[in-house]
Protein backbone atom coordinates (compact mmCIF):
# COMPACT_ATOMS: atom_id res chain seq x y z
CA UNK A 1 0.00 0.00 0.00
CA UNK A 2 1.25 3.84 -1.21
CA UNK A 3 1.48 6.15 1.91
CA UNK A 4 1.55 9.90 1.21
CA UNK A 5 4.97 11.94 1.62
CA UNK A 6 4.21 13.90 4.52
CA UNK A 7 7.73 14.31 6.36
CA UNK A 8 8.67 17.22 5.52
CA UNK A 9 5.73 20.19 5.28
CA UNK A 10 8.27 23.02 4.60
CA UNK A 11 9.53 21.24 1.84
CA UNK A 12 8.75 23.63 -1.74
CA UNK A 13 9.09 20.71 -4.23
CA UNK A 14 6.15 17.68 -4.79
CA UNK A 15 7.04 14.54 -6.09
CA UNK A 16 5.80 12.14 -8.79
CA UNK A 17 4.22 8.86 -8.27
CA UNK A 18 3.68 6.40 -11.16
CA UNK A 19 1.64 3.09 -11.52
CA UNK A 20 2.63 0.91 -14.10
CA UNK A 21 1.73 -2.53 -15.33
CA UNK A 22 -0.17 -4.85 -17.97
CA UNK A 23 -3.70 -4.29 -19.33
CA UNK A 24 -6.11 -5.31 -16.48
CA UNK A 25 -3.82 -4.92 -13.74
CA UNK A 26 -5.72 -2.03 -11.97
CA UNK A 27 -3.46 0.96 -12.60
CA UNK A 28 -6.10 2.68 -12.56
CA UNK A 29 -8.08 1.70 -10.34
CA UNK A 30 -5.02 2.76 -7.59
CA UNK A 31 -5.02 5.88 -9.54
CA UNK A 32 -8.66 6.60 -8.75
CA UNK A 33 -8.18 5.72 -5.09
CA UNK A 34 -4.95 8.13 -4.45
CA UNK A 35 -7.13 10.90 -6.28
CA UNK A 36 -10.19 10.09 -4.06
CA UNK A 37 -8.13 10.21 -1.14
CA UNK A 38 -6.61 13.84 -2.00
CA UNK A 39 -10.13 14.77 -2.60
CA UNK A 40 -11.35 13.93 0.76
CA UNK A 41 -8.58 15.47 2.02
CA UNK A 42 -9.87 19.01 0.91
CA UNK A 43 -6.43 19.30 -1.96
CA UNK A 44 -7.40 20.93 -4.74
CA UNK A 45 -7.31 18.19 -7.99
CA UNK A 46 -7.48 18.17 -11.43
CA UNK A 47 -7.16 14.66 -13.37
CA UNK A 48 -5.76 14.36 -17.24
CA UNK A 49 -6.48 11.96 -19.64
CA UNK A 50 -5.05 11.72 -23.40
CA UNK A 51 -8.35 12.68 -25.74
CA UNK A 52 -7.93 9.98 -27.78
CA UNK A 53 -9.05 7.56 -24.88
CA UNK A 54 -12.91 7.45 -25.74
CA UNK A 55 -13.55 3.70 -24.71
CA UNK A 56 -15.49 3.73 -21.27
CA UNK A 57 -16.32 7.70 -21.16
CA UNK A 58 -15.43 11.08 -23.83
CA UNK A 59 -14.77 13.11 -19.98
CA UNK A 60 -14.55 10.51 -17.42
CA UNK A 61 -11.24 8.33 -16.49
CA UNK A 62 -13.07 4.82 -16.17
CA UNK A 63 -11.43 1.53 -14.68
CA UNK A 64 -12.49 -1.70 -16.35
CA UNK A 65 -14.38 -2.30 -13.18
CA UNK A 66 -16.69 1.03 -13.52
CA UNK A 67 -14.99 3.31 -10.81
CA UNK A 68 -14.74 6.42 -12.49
CA UNK A 69 -13.55 9.92 -11.49
CA UNK A 70 -14.05 13.79 -13.74
CA UNK A 71 -10.76 14.52 -15.95
CA UNK A 72 -10.06 16.37 -18.59
CA UNK A 73 -9.10 14.95 -22.30
CA UNK A 74 -6.67 17.05 -23.23
CA UNK A 75 -4.97 16.35 -26.44
CA UNK A 76 -1.20 17.18 -26.02
CA UNK A 77 0.82 17.11 -22.49
CA UNK A 78 1.95 20.99 -22.71
CA UNK A 79 -2.06 21.00 -22.26
CA UNK A 80 -1.44 19.92 -18.76
CA UNK A 81 1.02 22.28 -17.78
CA UNK A 82 -1.49 25.31 -18.14
CA UNK A 83 -4.46 23.78 -16.79
CA UNK A 84 -2.78 22.07 -13.93
CA UNK A 85 -1.66 25.84 -12.31
CA UNK A 86 -3.03 26.39 -8.38
CA UNK A 87 -3.42 22.39 -8.22
CA UNK A 88 -1.83 20.26 -5.05
CA UNK A 89 -2.45 17.11 -6.80
CA UNK A 90 -2.01 16.40 -10.54
CA UNK A 91 -3.22 12.59 -11.18
CA UNK A 92 -2.84 11.64 -15.43
CA UNK A 93 -3.88 8.56 -16.89
CA UNK A 94 -2.53 6.54 -19.98
CA UNK A 95 0.46 8.57 -19.75
CA UNK A 96 1.73 6.13 -22.46
CA UNK A 97 -0.34 7.70 -25.59
CA UNK A 98 1.42 11.02 -24.35
CA UNK A 99 4.38 12.86 -26.31
CA UNK A 100 7.56 12.98 -24.35
CA UNK A 101 7.09 16.31 -23.45
CA UNK A 102 4.87 14.71 -20.58
CA UNK A 103 8.19 13.92 -18.89
CA UNK A 104 9.30 17.14 -18.16
CA UNK A 105 5.65 18.37 -17.35
CA UNK A 106 5.85 16.17 -14.82
CA UNK A 107 8.93 17.14 -13.43
CA UNK A 108 8.25 20.71 -13.77
CA UNK A 109 4.75 20.31 -11.89
CA UNK A 110 6.94 18.34 -8.95
CA UNK A 111 8.96 21.51 -9.01
CA UNK A 112 6.64 23.76 -8.14
CA UNK A 113 5.34 21.95 -5.29
CA UNK A 114 2.88 19.77 -6.97
CA UNK A 115 2.23 15.95 -6.25
CA UNK A 116 1.69 14.06 -9.45
CA UNK A 117 0.35 10.57 -9.81
CA UNK A 118 0.83 8.94 -13.18
CA UNK A 119 -1.12 5.66 -14.56
CA UNK A 120 -0.07 3.85 -17.57
CA UNK A 121 1.26 0.76 -19.45
CA UNK A 122 5.30 0.00 -18.78
CA UNK A 123 5.15 -1.94 -22.07
CA UNK A 124 3.71 -2.01 -25.34
CA UNK A 125 1.83 -5.91 -26.81
CA UNK A 126 5.22 -6.16 -28.39
CA UNK A 127 6.70 -6.59 -24.47
CA UNK A 128 8.94 -3.06 -25.18
CA UNK A 129 8.62 -0.34 -22.98
CA UNK A 130 5.88 1.99 -23.92
CA UNK A 131 6.71 5.29 -25.09
CA UNK A 132 7.49 7.98 -22.15
CA UNK A 133 6.63 5.69 -19.54
CA UNK A 134 10.50 4.45 -19.05
CA UNK A 135 11.73 7.81 -18.49
CA UNK A 136 8.96 8.81 -15.95
CA UNK A 137 9.88 5.77 -13.80
CA UNK A 138 13.12 6.46 -13.96
CA UNK A 139 12.66 10.42 -13.07
CA UNK A 140 9.79 9.75 -9.88
CA UNK A 141 10.15 9.29 -6.91
CA UNK A 142 7.88 6.54 -6.43
CA UNK A 143 6.96 3.57 -8.82
CA UNK A 144 4.57 0.66 -7.97
CA UNK A 145 3.98 -1.85 -11.03
CA UNK A 146 0.77 -3.43 -10.30
CA UNK A 147 0.04 -7.15 -11.77
CA UNK A 148 -2.77 -9.06 -13.25
CA UNK A 149 -3.76 -12.77 -13.09
CA UNK A 150 -2.68 -14.37 -16.40
CA UNK A 151 -6.02 -15.72 -18.55
CA UNK A 152 -3.36 -19.05 -19.20
CA UNK A 153 -1.45 -20.12 -15.98
CA UNK A 154 -3.07 -18.15 -13.36
CA UNK A 155 0.19 -16.88 -12.21
CA UNK A 156 0.76 -12.91 -12.19
CA UNK A 157 0.80 -11.21 -15.41
CA UNK A 158 3.11 -8.58 -16.83
CA UNK A 159 2.20 -8.59 -20.32
CA UNK A 160 -0.30 -7.59 -22.75
CA UNK A 161 -1.08 -9.86 -25.48
CA UNK A 162 -2.68 -8.32 -28.44
CA UNK A 163 -5.05 -11.40 -30.00
CA UNK A 164 -5.68 -9.39 -33.05
CA UNK A 165 -3.75 -9.33 -36.43
CA UNK A 166 -3.70 -5.27 -35.95
CA UNK A 167 0.24 -4.71 -35.81
CA UNK A 168 -0.41 -0.47 -34.90
CA UNK A 169 1.34 0.69 -31.37
CA UNK A 170 -1.81 2.37 -30.62
CA UNK A 171 -4.84 0.44 -30.68
CA UNK A 172 -7.96 1.25 -27.76
CA UNK A 173 -9.40 -2.17 -26.63
CA UNK A 174 -10.56 -4.23 -23.87
CA UNK A 175 -11.19 -8.41 -23.31
CA UNK A 176 -11.52 -9.04 -26.79
CA UNK A 177 -8.43 -7.48 -27.80
CA UNK A 178 -5.90 -8.29 -25.07
CA UNK A 179 -5.48 -10.33 -22.25
CA UNK A 180 -2.84 -10.51 -19.73
CA UNK A 181 -0.44 -13.28 -19.88
CA UNK A 182 2.51 -14.36 -17.68
CA UNK A 183 6.16 -14.59 -18.94
CA UNK A 184 6.02 -17.83 -19.67
CA UNK A 185 2.38 -17.55 -21.30
CA UNK A 186 3.72 -14.71 -23.11
CA UNK A 187 6.58 -15.84 -24.71
CA UNK A 188 4.34 -18.68 -25.90
CA UNK A 189 1.52 -17.07 -27.40
CA UNK A 190 4.18 -15.01 -29.54
CA UNK A 191 6.30 -18.01 -30.66
CA UNK A 192 3.09 -19.59 -32.15
CA UNK A 193 2.18 -16.16 -33.60
CA UNK A 194 5.36 -16.18 -35.29
CA UNK A 195 5.14 -19.78 -36.56
CA UNK A 196 1.59 -18.86 -38.32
Amino acid sequence: MFLENTVNHKEQFGWIEVICGSMFSGKTEELIRRLKRAQFAKQKVEIFKPAIDTRYDDEMVVSHDANEIRSTPVPAAANIAILAQGCDVVGIDEAQFFDDEIVKICNDLANQGIRVIVAGLDMDFKGNPFGPMPALMATAEYVTKVHAVCTRTGNLANYSFRKTDNDKLVMLGETEEYEPLSRAAYYHAMRKDQEK
